[in-house]
This record gives C-alpha cells, sequence and structure tokens, in this order.
C-alpha cells in the first residue's frame, strides 16, 4: 500500500464479528492503525494515546479503526481493559495486514519471527491513502499528536 491507492472496500470483520467496510466511513477520514499484538507495552501505550485524544480526532472528521492478528476475544479483552472507543479488525487469516505489505519478517533481540509491522495510514475521505507512519516512525506515547 502506498499513498495515493486506496484501502480495500472489505477491512475486516472487529471484535464482535462485524464486518468493517472502507464505505462505513465515506465522508470521514481514516486512522487505520496496524499494531503486533494485544496488551503488549508498546501496543498499549499506542492503544490508550489514540483513545485518550479519540474526542480530537472525531472533532477533526476522523474515525479510527486498529488492526492486528490476535483473535475477536483478545481483542475485546483488550478493548474492556482499556476502555477503547474504536473498533479492532481481527485480522486472523492475514487478509488485510498482506494486503497492506505490513506483514513479515521481524528481528528482535538476535530472534526472527514473523508478524505485522507497526504502521498506520490515513486517508482522506474517499478512502485514499494521504499519510503513511512506519514501524520506525511510530511514537506509541504521542502518536495521536504525529497524526493530528
Amino acid at each position: 500500500m502506498e499513498i495515493g491507492q486506496r484501502l480495500p472496500e472489505i477491512l475486516g470483520k472487529d471484535q464482535d464479528g462485524n464486518e468493517i467496510r472502507l464505505s462505513d466511513f465515506a465522508g470521514k477520514k481514516l486512522v487505520l492503525y496496524a499494531y503486533p499484538k494485544d496488551s503488549t507495552p508498546g501496543c498499549t501505550n499506542e492503544a490508550c494515546n489514540l483513545r485518550d485524544n479519540y474526542q480530537r480526532f472525531l472533532a477533526e472528521g476522523y474515525a479510527v479503526v486498529g488492526v492486528s492478528i490476535q483473535s475477536a476475544q483478545s481483542h475485546k479483552k483488550f478493548i474492556e481493559k482499556y476502555q477503547l472507543p474504536f473498533p479492532l479488525i481481527a485480522d486472523t487469516e492475514l487478509t488485510l495486514v498482506n494486503a497492506l505489505g505490513i506483514y513479515g519478517e521481524k528481528k528482535m533481540c538476535g530472534r526472527v519471527s514473523m508478524g505485522v509491522y507497526r504502521t498506520t495510514f490515513v486517508t482522506d475521505e474517499q478512502g485514499v491513502v494521504q499519510r503513511i507512519f512506519g514501524p520506525k516512525e511510530v511514537k506509541v506515547k504521542e502518536h495521536a499528536e504525529q497524526i493530528l
């Protein structure tokens, strides 16, 4: 996925099994943030930073949606524990993360594993990507400021 491209129409199913489509956000800008894993320190900081600034996002015409490859059940616990006001897509089949090009080999502490690259896509009201924050750019404790 690159700047100027449109996000896929079907984004996936959220924590409650509801299908999330790009057209659900017609007329709104969308912040689609992908993160590696529920309830880990960096991912929790990022989600809570977006939560704490959620009213600002709404006021500026944005919708916020998260995506990772954990189950709907894992997402429900994450949402309940941190009172997250936005949906989280449970991309257990890796459909969306592969379409976005944000899943692959990761190296940490000398170990190699497969996972989601922390990435945020910001679209215009038509779902066209205007900005991409890659893994090295996202500051989890101040990500809302970066976006807004």
